[in-house]
């Protein structure tokens, strides 16, 4: 009776055997032919870990089949059609260190490097000039993409400060004293106070720390 049951279970355990031992092609493998027939080879392809195809004797072959497939095939096989997504890099400024919110950045803490488009935030820098002598607005650590968002120019104008109100018009120009209402840099707004006739004004920042306000 034992012996029976052995051989029952032998025979039962054998088509498992079998198909183990014909092996079955790595899902790396099949990914990494998917991707290599894209185009300079920026694409993710999915698949699932689980798949199961028979091992192939020759190289696969692949090709694109339409801008979000790929054709993998054994010769004298299966074909399997991949779903690939294409990736775009972008060049994008980056912190090579931490710093602290209200730090003035310099050109040694900015590099550039290349990054997934699709992983990077819209108004991303690219151009390290574009953040040399800027004010971080919040604490960033080193690796960080910069945006626009996350800068601010260098205050030259402080709240509380004595300011020169400029108007302009026809060659005239009109200086008065003021008093500034907030923080700026060049080339942004603040409210400034008219010490004069005390009038709350909008006014641009110029070069200089002088206010342009409209006449």
């Amino acid at each position: 009776m034992l012996r029976a049951r052995q051989l029952l279970m032998l025979l039962l355990a054998w088509p498992m055997a079998a198909v183990a031992a014909a092996g079955f092609q790595p899902v790396e493998a099949i990914r990494a032919a998917a991707v290599g027939a894209v185009p300079g080879g920026q694409a993710e392809a999915s698949l699932d870990p689980a798949l199961r195809m028979p091992a192939c004797d020759t190289p696969l072959e692949a090709r694109q089949a339409t801008a979000a497939t790929v054709e993998v095939a054994c010769p004298g096989g299966w074909r399997l059609y991949v779903p690939v997504k294409q990736r775009r890099s972008q060049e994008v400024v980056v912190l090579t260190r931490s710093v602290a919110a209200g730090q003035t950045l310099t050109a040694d803490a900015l590099a550039t490097e290349q990054r997934d488009a699709s992983r990077v935030a819209g108004g991303a820098l690219s151009d390290p000039a574009q953040a040399a002598g800027q004010v971080v607005r919040r604490a960033l650590q080193a690796g960080a993409v910069l945006g626009a968002g996350d800068l601010a120019a260098q205050r030259v104008v402080r709240r509380g400060d004595q300011v020169a109100l400029v108007s302009r018009r026809g060659g005239v120009e009109v200086r008065v004293a003021g008093r500034a209402l907030g923080d700026a840099g060049i080339d942004e707004r603040v409210s400034v106070e008219n010490l004069s006739s005390r009038r709350i004004l909008q006014g641009r920042v110029g070069p200089g720390g002088d206010v342009l306000v409209a006449p």
